[in-house]
């Protein structure tokens, strides 16, 4: 355990109306205390409140800013430490020499992430807990927010710990039966042992059954829009984010290289990835950009391929329409506006079952055929999102299916009929497994490698 005193800014750098200097620690408040110049000394003031002063210098005396200090004494702080936040203005010079002034009178600066990682290891929260705080920060709609709070809130780890002391009771009986049989113990049967680890596994099971959906939330869905050259790949981009993120010009060839955003369709984050137009040219530059566009293409969850309605199928549209046939797509046929040209039953015939949207985007026309399209794709449009429990977190899917894998061996191992002792191991890596989940048994190489994701600050 880490007993020295650390301090970072909480707030986002740049220029604000404030910045939160966020200071943790055995020192916290006589630490700042050095620098904090009001009515009453912080070692005199109650647990919990705030007031108003200015920082100076320890050493110089040199006034720095005017602050409110918020004093938190411990526990009943986020690091179950002695807390002190200090919001003073929000440039870069009043914070910077508050920190110095900090680190002058004690401090250190806190390492990414040293925040959480400080309430972990004090018992405040467990590892899933903690890993949901970077997904609540990290998160781009309001429901990958609401999935990462409910879990930096312990649902998922009092499921965790539901199935854990099941487990473990299913172990205790087991140990009595076999180490001791004269007792008069309840008998632990094959059946029994059986039954309840069937009813183990069907709830890791079920756990199972959310993570695509809810790491599609925590991740989002990697989009790319590809097609011809000037078929409208940039404008369907621009459209999607309602911002001009892409250069729209009548000159085939605009996009150079693949330009990544963020968008919010129907709740679902879709890491959007305009690339350029995929065809055979000499153009140096180009070339780089179709070779980065076929990549996208390659790594997408989904495929958005534009077509031009105002042209015939050309032959790069067909090796396109032949290259998505293994991905999941959307096939929008644009430019509906003007006279056409592209026989709409020929395409649905090369596409079979994949979607066939319509669009003017010029005229902003059928962006939401689009959006509601690729919410059915993915069978997200209508998640329930009331009490149930979603795994997102890769590494708890991992330790998940290991944890079930045992308990499976379990159940194989009595229809084999192996002694009770013998899968009373596979039992207990199960136990240990979803321990691991919650951080009960975890390396400290890992805890070091999970909180280093972190931002200062936090």
């Amino acid at each position: 355990m880490e007993t020295d005193t650390i301090a970072a800014v909480a707030t986002p750098a740049g220029e604000g109306g404030i910045a939160v200097i966020r200071v943790s620690g055995p020192e916290a408040v006589s630490i700042v205390d050095q620098l904090y110049k009001g009515k009453k000394k912080l070692a005199e003031v109650e647990t919990h409140t705030v007031h108003y002063g200015h920082v100076v210098h320890p050493r110089t005396e040199e006034r720095i800013d005017e602050v409110l200090v918020t004093v938190m004494r411990a526990p009943r702080t986020f690091t179950r430490e002695d807390v002190v936040e200090v919001s003073c203005h929000g440039g870069m010079v009043p914070v910077q020499k508050t920190l110095e002034a900090l680190f002058a009178a004690g401090a250190r600066l806190a390492e990414p992430g040293e925040f959480t990682k400080r309430a972990f290891l004090n018992g405040r929260i467990d590892l899933s807990q903690a890993e949901a705080v970077i997904d609540l920060i990290r998160s781009k709609t309001d429901r990958a927010a609401k999935i990462a709070l409910s879990q930096a809130e312990g649902r998922l780890s009092r499921l965790i710990n539901k199935l854990r002391s099941e487990i473990l009771e299913t172990l205790a009986h087991l140990a009595v039966n076999v180490d001791y049989p004269e007792y008069d113990a309840e008998e632990m049967t094959s059946q029994f042992l059986e039954e309840r680890c069937r009813y183990i596994s069907s709830q890791i099971e079920k756990l199972l059954s959310t993570a695509k959906q809810g790491k599609i939330y925590r991740e989002g869905i990697q989009t790319a829009i590809i097609g011809r050259p000037n078929v409208g790949k940039s404008s369907l981009m621009n459209a999607l984010t309602q911002e001009n993120k892409a250069i729209v010009t009548d000159i085939p060839g605009t996009t150079r290289d693949v330009i990544e955003e963020y968008v919010n369709v129907r709740g679902i984050p879709l890491r959007l990835l305009d690339t350029a137009g995929i065809r055979e040219t000499e153009d140096v530059v180009e070339k780089i950009g179709v070779e980065r566009s076929r990549q996208a293409l390659q790594q997408a969850d989904l495929v958005l391929l534009v077509l031009n309605f105002a042209e015939p199928l050309a032959e790069e549209d067909r090796r396109l329409l032949e290259l998505i046939g293994r991905h999941t797509a959307v096939v929008i046929v644009n430019k509906m506006d003007l006279p056409g040209q592209l026989d709409l039953e020929e395409v649905k015939q090369l596409i079979g079952d994949k979607p066939l949207i319509t669009t003017s985007l010029k005229e902003e026309r059928g962006i939401e055929d689009l959006e509601e399209a690729i919410s059915q794709l993915f069978h997200l449009g209508k998640m329930d999102m009331g009490e149930g429990t979603y795994v997102s977190n890769a590494r708890h899917i991992h330790l998940l299916n290991q944890a079930k894998e045992s308990v499976d061996e379990v159940i194989q191992g009595i229809e084999a009929g192996m002694p009770l002792d013998m899968v009373e191991i596979d039992l207990k890596n199960a136990w240990q497994y979803l321990g691991e989940v919650i951080g009960d048994a975890v390396a400290e190489d890992l805890i070091d490698q999970i909180f280093s994701q972190f931002c200062l600050g936090k």
